[in-house]
């Protein structure tokens, strides 16, 4: 796959197209050893090996963000009235197209995978695919065991909204209002309506996993890494199980 050195770079955040015409004519950018002769030269990333001022550019087609989503924030790309995901993101993991693979409502803290990959988010979204999401619910109230039968076997709402079977656990029976819930589909407020329907309200909603990626408990609120290979291979691990 050939393209053009400064959109290479470009797409690799390196730098801009203009910065990288300065590095060239700075010798600053070497090409299998050697340096390029021009900005617009075609180089292959996933052959040659490419190097600015000594560090070596690995080539990464699309990039996998695990970000621990703090409360406040909106769950999209850009919005002029209101922070963002994206705006949390450092420089070094910026790059043209990302997006947040799903949403978690502004109020809503924990797990969300940002990418540019739209192939990888439709999979993962997708009700088919039976890619499980992890929530830890706090409640107004205990659920009764009559909600958590409910939940388990799919519900249908009043306007007719239908959800699908839920998988439904407590941290500990002494405490029912301290929920975990395991859902795959990803509709507007689902868990929220859901024990409304119960007759609970959610005072505090934080996603802990997509399929078996667990959220890194390392990451503080607002900070985000990359997601290793074998990590991103979790979130497909475990469907319908």
């Amino acid at each position: 796959m050939l393209m053009r050195l400064d959109k290479f770079l470009t797409s690799q955040n390196v730098c801009s197209r203009r910065e990288a015409s300065k590095l060239v004519r700075e010798k600053r950018i070497l090409i299998n050893g050697k340096p390029a002769a021009k900005s617009d030269i075609k180089v292959d990333p996933e052959c040659d090996m490419i190097e600015v001022d000594g560090a070596s550019v690995a080539y990464r087609k699309f990039i996998y963000i695990m970000l621990n989503k703090p409360a406040g924030v909106l769950s999209a790309s850009t919005d002029k009235n209101a922070p963002t995901v994206i705006d949390l993101l450092p420089d070094e993991l910026c790059r043209r197209g990302l997006f947040p693979a799903g949403r978690l409502d502004k109020d809503t803290t924990g797990l969300l995978i940002i990418t540019d990959d739209g192939d990888f988010a439709h999979r993962m979204l997708a009700p088919k695919s039976g890619v499980y999401k992890l929530y830890n619910a706090l409640l107004d109230k205990p659920l009764s065991d009559e909600g958590k039968a409910s939940l388990e076997a799919g519900i249908t709402l009043s306007d007719g909204t239908s959800f699908r079977p839920a998988r439904v656990s407590f941290k500990s029976e002494e405490d029912r209002s301290d929920v975990l819930i395991r859902i795959t589909e990803g509709k507007f407020h689902e868990v929220k309506r859901m024990f409304a329907y119960c007759g609970c309200e959610v005072k505090k909603l934080r996603r802990l996993a997509v399929g078996e990626l667990f959220l890194d408990e390392d990451l503080a609120e607002g900070e985000a890494r990359l997601i290793s290979d074998t990590e991103l291979k979790k979130v497909f691990s475990g469907q319908n199980n």
